[in-house]
């Protein structure tokens, strides 16, 4: 069965003339309001349709209110409360600007709030604004993988923006495996201590003076050595879902990325065109075996895609120019690989590859053929609510629903049985 997950980019809505009128609509106290609140209703929604999952992304300083995100956990926490069966997580918190502790502690708390119902995502970070900012004490910056990137998008750079950015996409993938390698050690042990980026104890060396000696009897095993000085760690609680919450990874144009992910289980969501998801796929059953993992093609994977389904292929294209051209323009054409052609919006946004537009059927046929290629376990929906008013979300949720899961569960179920 496919598992579909609802992402949702928060944006403020307005026109582009509101957003020069109202600048910055993203600290828009009233609009943001109603966002927030016509938001729950979707992910009841979500719900009460069976997806699989709800996640929101992590985003800072969006003043344009394109993606004003940068609590996901804080949303998480009141989903949790107002649903009864969906899963509930966000792709994700980015870990090159994170504090891998804070991270552990707050996803261990949502897995006990949503009894279980929660999986974890983890991103690089590929916005500069903010990711350079909130990782400037880890040293890192944001990164588009260069490394995935193609030749013509590569002869563009300068010899001195190559040097620059592939030196920050090392540093960043550095930051980021050491981030999350800290937060499964914090999940999995009753103590940790480190020696990398971030020392625990602090100093590492001389540890830390602690007058509490029940710590000694009482405490984790070696957090309190017999000189009254902490030398490791324990970080409470540890999670319900045993040995942790399920965890997604966003991945983009980076082969590297899938690869790390294949021999720990994590689950890869390709932000891709179906040709690269499929290289991708293959490159992640491979690395998987090498770590004992075995997997069908597709499984343990997710695909992304935006979208809008419609009466007529005319009526979805207008839904597009209307929902999703300026965030594609101003964002996506500015910060990502992506292509924007001002002559041709609309086309500009199906171009990406991430699109699926028309009517049900016209909709349900182009997964179909993308599944054909890789059938994955699951999929990543997206919608830019509120630019795209609440009732159109869950009214293109039902159809999604009704008329393509359907057809995307006979043929997993076909591929699985092949095995």
């Amino acid at each position: 069965m496919v598992k579909p997950i609802l992402q949702i980019y928060p944006v403020i809505p307005g026109t582009r003339a509101e957003r020069e009128e109202l600048r910055p609509i993203g600290r828009h106290v009233e609009r943001y309001h109603q966002t927030l609140e016509e938001w729950h209703d979707i992910v009841r929604a979500a719900d009460r349709l069976g997806f699989w999952g709800v996640a929101t992304v992590e985003h800072h300083f969006h003043s344009e209110g394109y993606e004003v995100g940068p609590t996901p956990g804080v949303l998480n926490a009141y989903w949790a409360a107002i649903t009864e069966n969906v899963r509930i997580g966000q792709l994700g918190y980015v870990m090159s600007a994170q504090n891998p502790i804070r991270v552990a502690e707050e996803t261990a708390i949502l897995d006990h709030l949503t009894n279980g119902r929660f999986f974890v995502g983890f991103a690089r970070g590929y916005q500069a604004r903010w990711t350079n900012i909130l990782g400037q004490h880890l040293g890192a910056k944001a990164t588009l993988s260069p490394k995935g990137l193609t030749e013509d998008k590569l002869a563009a750079w300068t010899a001195e923006q190559k040097k620059t950015r592939f030196e920050d996409d090392r540093v960043n993938r550095e930051v980021f495996e050491e981030q999350v390698d800290l937060v499964l050690r914090a999940w999995a042990d009753d103590s940790i201590d480190s020696k990398g980026r971030w020392q625990i104890p602090y100093p590492y060396e001389e540890g830390i003076d602690w007058t509490m000696t029940a710590t000694k009897e009482i405490g984790a095993r070696g957090e309190m050595d017999d000189d009254n000085r902490i030398r490791r760690v324990s970080v409470v609680p540890a999670p319900l879902t045993k040995p942790h919450p399920p965890i997604f990874v966003s991945s983009n144009a980076s082969r590297e990325t899938v690869e790390w992910c294949g021999p720990r289980g994590y689950i890869p969501a390709y932000f891709t065109k179906i040709e690269k998801a499929e290289a991708h796929a293959h490159a992640y059953l491979d690395a998987a075996r090498l770590g004992g993992r075995d997997y069908h093609y597709g499984q343990n994977q997710a695909i992304v895609r935006w979208g809008n389904i419609a009466p007529s292929m005319e009526q979805a294209r207008r839904n597009v120019e209307e929902w999703d051209v300026d965030i594609f323009r101003d964002l996506y054409g500015g910060t990502t690989p992506m292509a924007w052609d001002p002559a041709n919006p609309v086309d500009s946004v199906l171009a990406s590859g991430l699109w699926a537009i028309g009517t049900p059927e016209q909709v349900r046929d182009h997964y179909v053929e993308e599944w054909k290629r890789m059938p994955s376990e699951y999929v990543v929906i997206i919608y830019h609510f509120a630019q795209q008013p609440k009732d159109a979300v869950i009214e293109n949720m039902e159809l999604w629903m009704e008329h393509v899961k359907p057809a995307l569960d006979e043929l997993t179920a076909h591929y699985e049985s092949d095995r």
